[in-house]
């Protein structure tokens, strides 16, 4: 199972984007004076750039239906209105993120997504099209892996955690109608794959949104790490006093005995005025008090501009994501404006994704319907990837369908209604329509909505 190899390689890559994810990433420029100068206080002073980036591209990656296949009860019946978002975050993170299609013991669709962790493919060079798959999961004692080939299906068992290939052990092979595997990889790409230098037989993988991000947000933390030991030690203005005498005590050890050396205790001076105290007092006349000027931190702000810029232009995360407050956009175009640049980003990523997409649609309409899965056509749909306010969204819609460029149907869609928002809306304004046109039907109409009885109940309180 050379899948299992190809499986392992990138784990290590996966980790240390996982620990930038979650901002829980080693500070690179952190020197060992400073960590003990912060005394661990603030050991993960950094700023999750990272989340910040992904989440707000797959929060534009919204699937609003499917045309060409009658397959979206199917679609929200396996969560994939909710579970897709979860899909592009992967994809987006680690570069890859699967989906795996099979049939549940009705005969119905069952789509699940799978993290990269876990799934790996593998291509025909010639086509890339996807040849086999693998996944693996473990238990407390076990370890399983189950192989996708385009003519079967074969589950396999280790009695060991982490086994290597030879502790493998078939036991269930399936056959599989489709002639295809049943794995889709989404893969976040901006080119052709090629193969991999290092694996002549798997492709390259794919993009994660993190790794351009890495260094600048690396020298964010150590900006930031920097400002906070400056602020702990010479940020704050310090007294100094003159003309009074030093305090002397015994050092004590790690047990609270004192250290002694040739029988003598050893002490160290310290300052008589304990640093809480308000007030500093001295009975000697020639004491004198004074402050030194805090340290000036204003350096540090240009130097978190400077990197905040640099992160914006890798990432197109627009100013006010990354709080960069002076530059907020003033009007709502002025919005739509200055997120231009991630949002050209996220159409960019549902053309990538949506050819994905489709292969899912195929493979659940083969299941369903026992048919081939090339005779199948399907197109996603998706949402309006900008930021426009609902009334100007609105306002556009109108003008167009008062034109007669859009239809009803067409700009529910525009507005991002879904296929069953969209049917029970037509059907709602039809009843409506009917019950206007014969009064008759008005009570009939009522009824279907469920509103006969709170009618009843309200002559009830009256009376």
């Amino acid at each position: 199972m050379e899948l299992l190899g190809a499986l392992d390689a990138p784990q290590h890559r996966y980790s240390e984007l996982e620990l930038y994810y979650e901002g829980r990433q080693p500070l690179a420029f952190l020197s060992s004076d400073a960590r003990a100068a912060l005394d661990n206080r603030f050991g993960r002073m950094v700023s999750n750039i990272p989340r910040l980036a992904v989440n707000s591209l797959a929060e534009r990656l919204r699937i609003t239906g499917l045309t060409d296949a009658d397959v979206w009860d199917d679609w929200l019946g396996n969560d994939l209105d909710q579970l897709a978002t979860v899909a592009h975050r992967e994809a987006l993170l680690y570069g890859s993120s699967f989906v795996i299609v099979w049939a549940d013991p009705q005969g119905r669709p069952q789509v699940s997504v799978e993290s990269a962790r876990q799934v790996q493919v593998k291509r025909d060079p010639g086509t890339r099209e996807v040849v086999a798959a693998v996944k693996r999961w473990r238990t407390a004692t076990q370890t399983f892996a189950v192989l996708y080939l385009p003519d079967q299906i074969q589950h396999w068992r280790a009695n060991t955690t982490g086994a290597a290939t030879p502790a493998f052990e078939l036991i269930e092979t399936l056959d599989n109608p489709l002639g295809v595997v049943p794995v889709v990889e989404l893969k976040n790409i901006d080119r052709l794959p090629i193969l991999a230098s290092t694996s002549p037989d798997m492709f390259d993988h794919g993009l994660s949104e993190i790794d351009d991000l890495k260094p600048l947000v690396d020298g964010l933390a150590k900006i930031l790490s920097d400002m906070m030991v400056t602020s702990e030690y010479v940020g704050r203005p310090r007294r100094w006093a003159t003309g009074i005498e030093l305090v002397e005590r015994p050092v004590l050890d790690s047990e609270g005995n004192p250290v002694t050396e040739d029988g003598e205790p050893v002490m160290e001076a310290v300052n008589p005025i304990p640093e809480g105290n308000r007030a500093m007092v001295s009975e000697n006349d020639a004491a004198h008090f004074g402050q030194l000027p805090g340290a000036e931190l204003r350096g540090y702000e240009t130097a978190v501009n400077v990197l905040l810029g640099q992160i914006m232009a890798v990432s197109a995360l627009p100013a006010h994501y990354v709080g960069i407050f002076t530059d907020n956009p003033a009007s709502a175009d002025a919005l739509r404006a200055s997120e231009a640049g991630i949002t050209a980003r996220a159409e960019a990523r549902q053309a990538v994704f949506g050819r994905a997409w489709e292969q899912v649609a195929r493979l659940m309409v083969a299941i369903r319907d026992r048919s081939e899965v090339a005779e199948v056509r399907a197109r996603v749909r998706w949402a309006d990837a900008s930021t426009r306010s609902t009334a100007q969204e609105a306002d556009a819609v109108t003008k167009l369908v008062g034109a007669g460029i859009l239809s009803v149907p067409g700009a529910l869609r525009r507005l991002g209604f879904t296929e069953e928002e969209i049917a029970q809306e037509l059907l709602d304004t039809a009843q409506y329509k009917e019950a206007n046109t014969h009064p008759e039907m008005v009570t009939a109409y009522r009824y279907y909505n469920g509103l006969a009885k709170e009618d009843a109940q309200k002559q009830k309180d009256a009376a």
